[in-house]
């Protein structure tokens, strides 16, 4: 069971089972506790080899055991999840700990700028469990509706689910009606019905250009 200590330390209460959570996230354990680092996310060499051609950096370690598990990473809040035989896309950078059933991937998702350590894919979290994301800065669950499409700025995207469909506008983003873009620059527009997440600080992007 994935449940928040305040909102910056994720505990899981482990009975022989295990979790998936970003390498180097575990800050404290009780009782007996098993750690094993995976390869590519958990999805082996395959796994491995789209990741690198993809940009997405993710390394994995495997918790198993009895007792309670402790994961943090730099003081970054917390959101929880519950996936329900749904998808969650979510940028690898944002992705702290998932159920060890959840299936992880990659996918393409269209021509865009990138965020700094980000490419062109997007981690995907599939099945039924819980998953954990984090966000600088609390993050705003925003919903789509099909009457009212969403824009987001790169920077500040973490995750979505739901039947939404997303595009890379270029020509303007928030920046450019403050007069501080340069170049071609862009933002993601949501249609469908769906959930986005979005954090209140944006991550650096290369130029917020195409």
């Amino acid at each position: 069971m994935f449940r928040l200590q305040e909102s910056k330390t994720l505990a899981v209460d482990l009975n022989g089972d295990a979790v998936k959570a970003k390498n180097g996230s575990m800050v404290a354990y009780e009782g007996q506790m098993s750690f094993k680092k995976m390869t590519g996310g958990g999805e082996g060499l395959r796994g491995m080899v789209t990741r690198r051609l993809a940009g997405e950096s993710m390394a994995v370690m495997q918790v198993s055991g009895k007792g309670t598990c402790y994961f943090a990473d730099r003081a970054s809040e917390i959101n929880l999840v519950s996936l329900h035989g749904d998808k969650l896309y979510v940028e690898a950078s944002n992705l702290l700990c998932t159920d060890a059933g959840l299936r992880t991937g990659t996918t393409f998702t269209g021509l865009r700028g990138g965020a700094t350590g980000n490419g062109l894919f997007t981690t995907t979290v599939e099945g039924t469990g819980q998953a954990a994301i984090m966000s600088d800065g609390t993050a705003v669950v925003l919903r789509v509706s099909a009457q009212y499409p969403l824009f987001v700025d790169p920077g500040a995207y973490i995750a979505h689910q739901g039947n939404l469909r997303q595009h890379f506008q270029s020509g303007v983003n928030f920046r450019t009606f403050m007069g501080e873009g340069s170049g071609e620059s862009f933002q993601i527009r949501f249609e469908g019905e769906g959930l986005v997440y979005v954090q209140p600080s944006e991550r650096n992007t290369i130029g917020g250009n195409v």
